[in-house]
């Protein structure tokens, strides 16, 4: 498709007939972002109810990032409103913040600090007792197949198990809303797919609401909801097979090649 071309039209699906009367976890609305003069988000919205998991798909550049900096206030949104849990990110910012866990694209645990110390430090942040950050990082640490790890210090651990870690932290204060922004960014093939089958299965178990941001297609289950992020506009948003097919596609890689025109990684 040529780059001159008009940009596609949106793709949309209704909410699922099991989801509609859940909780909404985000709600995002006509939000719009531009830095030094330049649009990265224009007029994105879009909402993600308890249980959901939904995958922002875009290639490098397509504004994921800016996004997941607007939702956790690391930049302050210009243009929209952003809700979290129901309350608004501007106004209400301690409680829209204490309703969302967020693994960022670059590790931030404490190297030098076991892995216990590391979920400790975040349960007392949130007010957590000592006892209660224990009891709920062995919770997580377990439904992560890591419960053998407390006393480990980080630097020791694979970059797959210093994701779940992060993910088990991201947990620990019982969010309604998970981010995660390229969270398998240099892991091997083996811990990537063991990352995202265990994403899953806790959004499942859960009901935690998953915005997982990639540009990786094998990253996308049949199940899940697709969010197709490109040049800071939202240009599908619907479940894998309803995406496919109204963009004419055969496959979920093929739909986000032709939404992105032929920049897919």
């Amino acid at each position: 498709m040529s780059r001159d071309a008009a940009a596609p039209s949106v793709v949309t699906e209704e909410v699922g007939a099991g989801q509609q009367h859940a909780p909404v976890a985000l709600s995002v609305h006509d939000l719009s972002f531009s830095y030094s003069g330049q649009p990265v988000l224009e007029s994105v919205s879009f909402a993600l109810k308890a249980g959901e998991f939904a995958v922002l798909l875009g290639p490098n550049g397509a504004g994921k990032t800016t996004l997941f900096s607007l939702i956790t206030r690391l930049y302050d949104h210009r243009q929209g409103e952003i809700q979290v849990g129901g309350y608004d990110l501007r106004r209400h910012s301690v409680q829209a913040h204490a309703q969302m866990g967020v693994v960022f694209q670059q590790p931030t645990l404490d190297l030098d600090l076991t892995v216990k110390q590391n979920l400790a430090y975040h349960g007392a942040l949130h007010g957590m007792t000592p006892a209660e950050a224990r009891r709920r990082a062995s919770q997580q640490l377990t439904r992560l197949e890591m419960q053998g790890s407390l006393r480990l210090r980080v630097r020791h651990l694979s970059g797959g198990q210093r994701r779940r870690v992060e993910i088990a932290r991201g947990l620990l204060h019982e969010p309604r809303l998970l981010l995660l922004d390229e969270p398998t960014v240099g892991l091997d093939i083996a811990s990537r797919r063991a990352l995202v089958e265990h994403v899953h299965r806790l959004s499942r178990e859960q009901g935690v609401a998953v915005l997982w941001a990639t540009h990786l297609i094998d990253e996308v289950y049949p199940e899940d909801r697709v969010i197709v992020l490109h040049h800071g506009r939202i240009c599908a948003d619907g479940g894998v097979a309803d995406v496919v097919a109204r963009a004419r596609a055969d496959s979920i890689g093929e739909a986000f090649d032709r939404l992105t025109e032929g920049e897919a990684q």
